[in-house]
C-alpha cells in the first residue's frame, strides 16, 4: 500500500537567523524529524530561505525585485547542499524542484512533474519545493511558498499539510495558541495579526486562506513552530501548534488538482443568474459572463467568481481568454462545463 503524503513547508523566518542567513542548527534539527517521518509517509519540503541564503554577495542590496532573483539564483544551491549535509548523516537524498504556476495550471505539465516525483519517492529521495524565482515573471511579493505548498497538498492528494511559523501555532487574542480549528469562520480570522515578518512574504492571513482551501479538499493541516522539542513530530500528533481539521469530501484526483490549481490561472467573473446556475452544478455560458483577469488557453484552470466577486468554483475552461475577449461566436457557449467544476 502506497504510504501516505505529507507536505511541510518552512518559511524564511521560521529557518533562518535574524540576518537572514539559513541557521544550520534548525535544518539539522529539520533532517532528525523529515528523516523518522519519511519511515512512515511520502515527504515534500517546500522551503523559502534562498534569497536570505544569496542577498550577501549581492552589491548594496535593496531587495529590488531583479536584485532578489538573483540572490534567489545564489541562494538555492548553497540552501540545497545545506539540506543535503543535515539529511546526509541520516543516510537520506534530497532533490530540488524549482517550480513555475504552470506547472499546476496546465494538467499535462501537473501530470509530468507528478511522475517525477514518484520516482524520487520510489527511490527514497525527498522532494525540496521553491519557486523558480529566477525566471517567474510574477513579482515575489505576489507570492508565497504558503501557495506553492497548498498546491502541491491538493493536486498530490497529501494526508497533511504542515505550515511552520515562528508563532508556534494561531494566536488568539491573549496570544495562545488555539490547538484545534474544527473550521475556519470569521471568528477565526479575527485573530490574524495582519503583520508580516521582516523576513519572509507571508504571513498568518496568507496561512489561514490557503488552509481553508487545503482544508475543503479533505487535508488536514498543521500550523506549527520549530521552537519546541520535535516541533514537527508532536505537531504532526496533535500535541502542539494548531490543527484544522479537514472537512468530509469525496473529490476525485483530477478535481482536487483543479481545485489547487485554480489559484494560479485567470478570473472569470459571472453575472447573478451565471452565478445562481454554477451553485447548482451548472456549466458555465458565455452569455453569463461580466468579465475576465488574466490570461489562460483551453484546457487550463480559472477561478470563477461570482458578481459579488467571490470566488465560487474553480474549473477547466474549454475556451481561451483570447477567444472570449474576442466575443465571436453564440452567446450561448459553454465556457467551463458542468463536469470540469468544483464549488468551493
Amino acid at each position: 500500500m502506497e504510504k501516505e503524503l505529507i507536505v511541510l513547508k518552512f518559511g524564511t523566518a521560521s529557518i533562518t537567523k535574524v540576518n537572514g542567513e539559513p541557521d544550520v542548527a534548525i535544518l539539522a534539527d529539520i533532517a532528525r524529524q523529515v528523516s523518522d517521518l519519511q519511515q512512515h509517509f511520502r515527504i515534500v519540503i517546500v522551503s523559502s530561505g534562498a534569497v536570505g541564503a544569496g542577498k550577501h554577495f549581492i552589491k548594496n542590496y535593496e531587495a529590488t525585485i531583479s536584485q532578489r532573483k538573483a540572490a534567489a539564483a545564489i541562494g538555492n544551491p548553497i540552501l540545497l547542499k545545506m539540506y543535503a549535509d543535515e539529511f546526509e548523516k541520516y543516510g537520506v537524498r534530497v532533490a530540488q524542484s524549482l517550480c513555475e504556476r504552470q506547472h499546476f495550471a496546465n494538467r499535462q505539465q501537473f501530470l509530468q512533474l507528478k511522475e517525477t516525483y514518484q520516482e524520487l519517492w520510489k527511490n527514497n529521495i525527498i522532494p525540496i519545493a521553491n519557486e523558480n524565482d529566477v525566471v517567474s515573471n510574477r513579482e515575489l511579493k505576489f507570492s508565497d511558498n504558503d501557495e506553492l505548498a497548498t498546491l502541491i497538498a491538493g493536486g498530490f492528494g497529501a494526508k497533511a499539510l504542515m505550515l511552520c511559523t515562528v508563532s508556534g501555532g494561531l494566536l488568539d487574542k491573549a496570544g495562545q495558541i488555539v490547538p484545534l480549528i474544527n473550521k475556519i469562520e470569521e471568528e477565526t480570522l479575527g485573530m490574524v495579526n495582519k503583520s508580516k515578518s521582516d523576513l519572509g512574504m507571508g504571513g498568518m492571513a496568507s496561512k489561514l486562506t490557503f488552509t481553508n482551501l487545503a482544508t475543503k479538499m479533505g487535508i488536514k493541516v498543521v500550523i506549527f513552530g520549530m521552537g519546541k522539542s520535535d516541533g514537527i513530530l508532536t505537531a504532526l500528533n496533535q500535541k502542539s501548534g494548531s490543527t484544522f481539521l479537514p472537512q468530509k469530501v469525496k473529490i476525485s484526483a483530477k478535481n482536487k488538482w483543479m481545485a489547487s490549481g485554480g489559484l494560479s490561472v485567470g478570473k472569470i467573473i459571472c453575472d447573478e443568474g451565471a452565478s445562481k446556475a454554477i451553485s447548482m452544478r451548472k456549466s458555465l455560458l458565455s452569455v453569463g459572463i461580466k468579465g475576465i483577469e488574466g490570461d489562460f488557453e483551453s484546457g487550463e484552470v480559472v477561478e470563477i467568481l461570482n458578481h459579488e466577486s467571490q470566488t465560487i468554483a474553480v474549473g477547466q475552461a474549454k475556451i481561451s481568454s483570447g477567444d472570449l475577449k474576442l466575443q465571436n461566436g453564440p452567446t450561448n457557449r459553454v465556457v467551463v462545463h458542468a463536469d470540469d467544476l468544483v464549488l468551493l
